[in-house]
C-alpha cells in the first residue's frame, strides 16, 4: 500500500493506494479517515486499483478554513477531479457515512464519471431531507448530534479533550457484535484526530449540511447500477430511510444485514467485501 498526494479543486488530498486495474475509490465517513477501509483495501485490491483518500478536512489532507468550504457540491467536485486525474475519467465509487453522502452527490452531479455506485448505511439525500423536514421523530432523536455540532468550538472541545475515550466509546456503542476496534486501532484514530484543525474540518461537514442545503436536483434517478448495503442495527440512521431508494435509481440492489450496525464494514467485512466484489464484477 502506498501513500500519495494529489491536487484537486484547490486542495491537496492525501490518499492510500493498492492494486491495479479498474479504479475503485473508497470514501470514508465520520469519525474516520482512509483507515476506515483497512478491512476492504487488501481484499478489493487483489482485483482492482483501490484508492482511499482522506477527504478534505481529514488526516493528512488540506483543512480549508470556513464552513462554506465543506458544502456538498464542493466535496463532490473534489471527488470528480480525483477520478479525472487518477484514471481514464471513470471509476467505481463506494462510500460510507459522510463518504456515502458525498458519493450520492458525486453520482448525481457527475454521472458520466461513475460506472457503479456502492453505498453503505446512508440513505439517499432526498430521503434524509424528508426525514428531517418531515419531523420523523425517531430519526430526529438519532440525529440530535447533528444539531449539537452546529455550536462553534464546543464540539471540538468536548471530543478533543480525551480522544481515546471518545473513539473507544463511539465504536463500542455502535458495535452490535461487541467487537470494536482494538486498542492499537483506536490509537490510529487518536493520532489522526490529534492533528491541528482536523476536528473542525470533520465537524464542518455537518455545519455546512444545515447551512447550505443541496442546490442541485437530488431526485433525478441515477443511471449507473447502485448497491446499497445496510446494517439493520444502525443506531444513527433508521432502516425506514431505505424503503424508497428505488425511485432514485434505475438499477438498485439493496441488501440488509441483521447482524451489523452503522459500521457494517467493520461488523461484517466478509459480507461487505464479498458483495462489493460481486457487484463490481457483474
Amino acid at each position: 500500500m502506498t501513500s500519495n498526494y494529489i491536487e484537486v479543486n484547490g486542495v491537496r488530498l492525501h490518499y492510500m493506494e493498492q492494486g491495479s486495474g479498474e479504479l475503485v475509490i473508497l470514501l470514508h465517513g465520520f469519525p474516520e479517515f482512509w483507515y476506515g477501509w483497512r478491512k476492504q483495501i487488501p481484499v478489493l485490491s487483489q482485483h482492482y486499483r483501490v484508492v482511499a483518500p482522506d477527504m478534505r478536512g481529514y488526516n493528512l489532507s488540506d483543512k480549508p478554513i470556513g464552513v462554506s468550504q465543506y458544502k456538498i457540491d464542493i466535496l463532490a467536485k473534489d471527488i470528480a477531479e480525483l477520478i479525472q486525474k487518477l484514471g481514464n475519467g471513470k471509476a467505481i465509487l463506494v462510500g460510507h457515512d459522510w463518504g456515502a453522502a458525498v458519493a450520492w452527490a458525486t453520482a448525481t452531479l457527475y454521472p458520466e464519471l461513475i460506472t457503479k455506485l456502492g453505498i453503505l448505511n446512508v440513505p439517499h439525500p432526498a430521503e434524509m431531507r424528508k426525514a428531517l423536514l418531515g419531523f420523523n421523530l425517531a430519526q430526529w432523536k438519532k440525529s440530535y448530534y447533528m444539531f449539537l455540532f452546529q455550536i462553534p468550538w464546543l464540539p471540538e472541545w468536548g471530543i478533543g479533550r480525551d480522544l481515546t475515550r471518545f473513539f473507544t466509546r463511539a465504536f463500542s456503542s455502535f458495535s452490535p457484535s461487541g467487537n470494536p476496534p482494538s486498542e492499537a486501532e483506536i490509537q490510529e484514530y487518536v493520532k489522526a484526530y490529534s492533528q491541528p484543525g482536523m476536528l473542525t474540518g470533520a465537524i464542518n461537514y455537518y455545519r455546512a449540511a444545515l447551512r447550505y442545503p443541496n442546490s442541485f436536483d437530488i431526485t433525478k434517478p441515477l443511471p449507473m447500477p447502485v448497491l446499497m448495503l445496510w446494517g439493520e442495527q444502525d443506531k444513527a440512521l433508521g432502516k425506514e430511510l431505505t424503503y424508497n431508494t428505488k425511485q432514485y435509481c434505475t438499477d438498485l440492489e439493496l441488501i440488509y444485514d441483521p447482524t451489523s450496525g452503522h459500521f457494517i464494514q467493520y461488523d461484517n467485512p466478509e459480507l461487505v467485501n464479498g458483495k462489493l466484489l460481486e457487484f463490481f464484477e457483474r
